[in-house]
């Protein structure tokens, strides 16, 4: 098993709740796959909590773990989505937004104010189911119908998900597999005779 090969995220949204000096910390962590989605779910949170003194949040999409955002909406500087994004990392969580909504109390300071955010945080992973998934890759093969008999022996061997198939003169099935084993699922397939490889439909 490689590492770039899977990832960890959350299956449901999940919350956590951290209080000092007066001061509440509503964490809740949300799997997300989309900017557009992280984008409607602060819309409906802000609106929500439209009386707290802060929404900050985090997230951090993708297997490569490259797209990420920390905002600390209005607290000082790197004292919000720093610490949130902090736990993102160190639990190597990811398709995950962390929303923490901050209802005033006494004032905290900037060394409280991170301590609180990363354990509402962390409360709210706490709280959640973390699931491993692996980093799947789709394969489309076009193969004369004489030839489907090789083709589902293959399939049956290497098991992978079946995404949808045709059967005319000129079969087409499309296949998804993890990201590590689709070069010997290709190259199985590409033995076949009559077969081609559509290769416009890799994705992630």
């Amino acid at each position: 098993m490689t590492a770039e090969d899977t990832y960890k995220t959350i299956i449901e949204p999940s919350e956590g709740i951290y209080t000092e000096k007066r001061s509440k910390f509503i964490a809740i962590a949300l799997p997300v796959r989309t900017l557009d989605e992280i984008k409607i779910h602060l819309e409906t949170y802000q609106k929500k909590y439209y009386d707290a003194r802060h929404v900050c949040y985090a997230y951090m999409l993708g297997a490569a773990r490259k797209d990420f955002r920390a905002n600390d909406n209005g607290e000082p500087s790197g004292t919000a989505g720093k610490p949130i994004l902090g736990q993102i990392n160190s639990n190597e969580l990811t398709d995950i937004l962390i929303i923490v909504v901050h209802f005033g109390g006494i004032k905290l300071g900037t060394s409280g104010l991170i301590v609180a955010y990363k354990a509402a945080a962390a409360e709210a992973i706490a709280a959640a189911t973390i699931i491993e998934k692996t980093v799947d890759e789709d394969v489309t093969v076009m193969f004369e119908y004489p030839f489907m008999n090789d083709v589902m022996r293959i399939v049956k061997e290497e098991e992978p998900e079946i995404l949808n198939q045709s059967y005319d003169m000129d079969c087409s099935m499309t296949l998804r597999i993890r990201r590590s084993m689709m070069p010997k699922l290709r190259a199985r397939l590409e033995k076949v005779e009559t077969a081609r490889i559509l290769d416009d439909e890799n994705v992630l």
